[in-house]
């Protein structure tokens, strides 16, 4: 089953992670500097880093969806066997 994916190997794909990793240094630093509005700024660039992934994978840039497979047909189990508990034997 590997084979048959690139593990997002795609232009759309690496420009997303690129972004991504820009949103998260940018989020780490004004985290660090204490500026919330640099740390929400950089949520922006997140959400940015998504949509580009999006609209790129949208213009044939991205991995194409992994064409749909046969489900299995589903195995009837046999039923466990029915064990009468042991009853003790009347003296007598």
């Amino acid at each position: 089953m590997a084979g048959q994916h690139d593990h997002g190997h795609t232009p759309a794909a690496w420009t997303a992670v690129t972004i991504a990793f820009i949103g998260f240094c940018l989020g780490s630093y004004f985290t660090v500097v204490a500026q919330p509005w640099g740390v929400a700024a950089s949520g922006v660039v997140l959400v940015l880093a998504g949509v580009v992934g999006l609209v790129m994978r949208a213009m044939g840039l991205g991995q194409q969806p992994a064409p749909a497979r046969a489900a299995k047909p589903a195995v009837a189990a046999e039923p466990a066997p029915v064990v009468e508990p042991a009853t003790p034997a009347a003296a007598g």
